[in-house]
């Protein structure tokens, strides 16, 4: 298999695994907060035994550098908090489909974060999500689960449009994986004084459950994903990207039997096609 070839299917089966990833936010008992430090925890455990195999520094460049990671590592905990509790109240349908708003909140804010000139025909992508967004809505009350999983989702999707931002200039200087590494551990430690607030009990399963999540769903997916754009181009692996949802949809049909209703079907198609239309225009530019 020539190298390419190999590499597109690297980016498949790591979106393919974090698709997957969303499920546990219903399979362990335990708060979202407590979810999310077992992911990072055992994502920065495994990322550093594979730095430390392959020879790779852990040294960056400046301060400036640590500190851009720091913060993105606190957006990444909040992010991955918002989008384990927008799950936990709602279901796996809503908090990926939610999530995938990110693509339209990158289109709408890159001209502000990279002062480069505004491009009003992503209004149109933007416009039809909110479309999208109402038909899923079963009220505007934000009592109902359905409503509040939503709104946690959508601003768990604007944090990973930001993370994105803070990426952009760090994944030109150093690999996926130093860069996955120094966020994962600094959510760690943002996250540990959350042990010491939050009532909780651990057993067996729910460790082996955070290391699968942490270690296969989280290390080893962004590696696959990382080593992927090596030869694919980002504009490819972003069209294939906005496939998570529909992954983590029929995922959580199987093996949670959460059958969505026609409404966030119809609402999430429109949100996912704006996505791809978002990707591909990117790819046109």
């Amino acid at each position: 298999m020539k190298t390419k070839s190999k590499n597109l299917l690297a980016v498949h089966l790591a979106v393919l695994l974090f698709g997957f990833a969303g499920l546990f936010g219903k399979w362990v008992d335990l708060p979202a907060a407590i979810i999310v430090f077992g992911r990072v925890f055992f994502a920065a455990f495994f990322l550093f035994l594979y730095l430390l195999y392959n020879k790779k520094s852990f040294r960056l460049s400046s301060f400036t550098d640590y500190l851009s990671l720091f913060l993105a590592g606190a957006l990444l905990s909040f992010h991955w908090f918002t989008f384990f509790y927008s799950i936990q109240i709602s279901s796996v349908a809503i908090g990926i489909l939610g999530v995938s708003t990110f693509s339209i909140f990158s289109a709408l804010l890159e001209a502000v974060f990279f002062k480069e000139k505004f491009c009003y025909k992503n209004l149109i992508p933007a416009l039809l999500s909110v479309i999208g967004i109402y038909i899923i809505l079963p009220e505007f009350n934000f009592e109902n689960n359905i409503t509040q999983g939503l709104f946690w989702a959508i601003i768990s999707g604007l944090a990973f449009a930001l993370i994105s931002f803070l990426n952009r200039k760090q994944i030109k200087t150093y690999s996926g994986s130093i860069v996955a590494f120094y966020q994962d551990i600094s959510a760690t430690l943002i996250l540990v004084p959350i042990l010491f607030l939050i009532d909780f009990s651990l057993n067996w399963t729910d460790i082996g459950q955070l290391i699968l999540l942490g270690g296969v769903f989280t290390a080893i997916a962004h590696t696959l994903f990382i080593t992927g754009l090596s030869t694919i181009k980002v504009h490819e692996a972003s069209i294939i990207a906005n496939m998570e949802p529909v992954y983590g949809i029929i995922f959580a049909f199987f093996l949670l039997n959460e059958h969505p209703s026609w409404n966030v079907l119809l609402g999430g198609a429109i949100i996912v096609g704006m996505a791809f239309w978002v990707s591909l225009r990117r790819k046109a530019v």
